[in-house]
């Protein structure tokens, strides 16, 4: 607009060319600005964009917390579950030691029954051998006495005449 006027000629006591160089100012600053504006903007955008991504990170991270947490629990649930498991192994151990105690004991007890039992008759055997064994040198002492008494009757016959 003011390039249109004579170079001497002023509007309102300004001098066109003073008048053009600030225009030129603030062009260049509207231009810086908008060029700012522009930088800014696109610093926004990247801004938003990295933003985005932390929120995906933190949403990612909420969930591997939860995933953390839920295997901790489980992690837990599980020793708990091995724990329970050592102590009924314990007491199974346990039971079956006694019980293994008392049936060796039993076993021994019936061992010494048996064996005691097994003296018995065998001391009871003994003595019926011994008893058959006086019966028959009894019997023996008998039949040669029998046998004797006979030969002496029939020594006795061959004493008498006929």
């Amino acid at each position: 607009m003011f390039m249109n006027m004579d170079n001497n000629r002023t509007f309102k006591n300004y001098s066109p060319e003073e008048v053009d160089r600030f225009l030129d100012q603030i062009i260049k600053q509207v231009e810086r600005m908008i060029e700012d504006n522009k930088n800014k903007n696109k610093e926004i955008i990247l801004k938003d964009k990295r933003i985005e991504e932390l929120e995906k990170a933190l949403a990612n991270t909420r969930n591997v917390h939860e995933k953390l947490a839920h295997y901790e629990r489980m992690e837990g649930t599980l020793n708990r579950a091995i724990m329970m498991a050592q102590k009924t192994s314990d007491q199974i151990k346990s039971t079956a030691h006694r019980e293994s105690e008392i049936i060796l004991e039993d076993a021994k007890r019936n061992a010494s029954r048996i064996v005691n039992e097994s003296l018995l008759k065998a001391e009871k055997t003994e003595m019926e051998a011994e008893m058959l064994k006086r019966n028959i040198n009894i019997f023996k002492r008998k039949l040669r006495g029998l046998i004797q008494a006979q030969l002496d009757m029939v020594d006795d016959i061959e004493k008498v005449d006929f």
